[in-house]
């Protein structure tokens, strides 16, 4: 019982400090990225080579983006992140990196302008929610889903402002949209007017003539 008692006393000394250090990632968050007024997220896998379609479309997105005036933030990884970063360099946008320290250390890719680190992913997500104009999620996995999913639910409850949330390539979204309806809708579990909180496109300058439509920019 006292081994018990000694290790749960330790475990409360070590989560009171880990509020301290939450307190300095969210404040190095915001005081990094408050000048970021037009940034638009992408997201999409860290597996996506140079040669992939998608890669190549996630570069040209981030391209016209950053023509049109945004900001780009990413992961900061490789893949899609790496190609987005890359397009807003190359187009002289500020290309944002919010890196992830995980066991399986993240190499930020050499196309960031600036970068930011975090520990939590919860603080890295607020990130990205409140200084997005736009999220643009590419093909990925579950950490591409759960942002894409967050993003929905965060919409959905009102919690934040609607937004617009765009999937890139209907191909590979295909049986995850045909799922939501045949089955989440179909039970009950969502409403139309949710699936109409996010659009699928196909072409880079479709994404940014939905965002300009959206925010009635020129």
């Amino acid at each position: 019982m006292r081994r018990s008692f000694t290790f749960e006393l330790e475990n409360m000394e070590k989560d009171t400090w880990r509020v301290f250090r939450i307190m300095s990632e969210f404040v190095e968050g915001y005081e990094g990225l408050n000048h970021v007024k037009r940034g638009v997220s992408i997201f999409g896998s860290k597996k996506a080579g140079p040669c992939s379609f998608y890669y190549k479309s996630a570069y040209k997105t981030a391209f016209l983006l950053g023509k049109a005036g945004f900001s780009i933030l990413t992961g900061a990884g490789p893949g899609i992140m790496e190609a987005a970063n890359k397009g807003a360099k190359e187009s002289k946008a500020e290309s944002i990196g919010l890196n992830i320290l995980i066991p399986e250390q993240q190499t930020p890719n050499p196309y960031l302008s600036y970068i930011l680190e975090f520990k939590y992913f919860f603080i890295r997500k607020v990130m990205f929610a409140k200084y997005s104009k736009a999220f643009v999620v590419f093909p990925g996995g579950f950490g591409t889903l759960d942002e894409f999913f967050e993003a929905l639910a965060l919409v959905q409850t009102e919690r934040i402002p609607k937004f617009p949330i765009i999937l890139f390539g209907s191909k590979y979204w295909r049986g995850l949209i045909r799922w939501l309806r045949e089955v989440s809708l179909e039970r009950g579990c969502l409403e139309e007017k949710d699936l109409k909180l996010f659009k699928i496109v196909d072409k880079p300058l479709e994404v940014v003539k939905s965002i300009k439509r959206f925010y009635k920019y020129r």
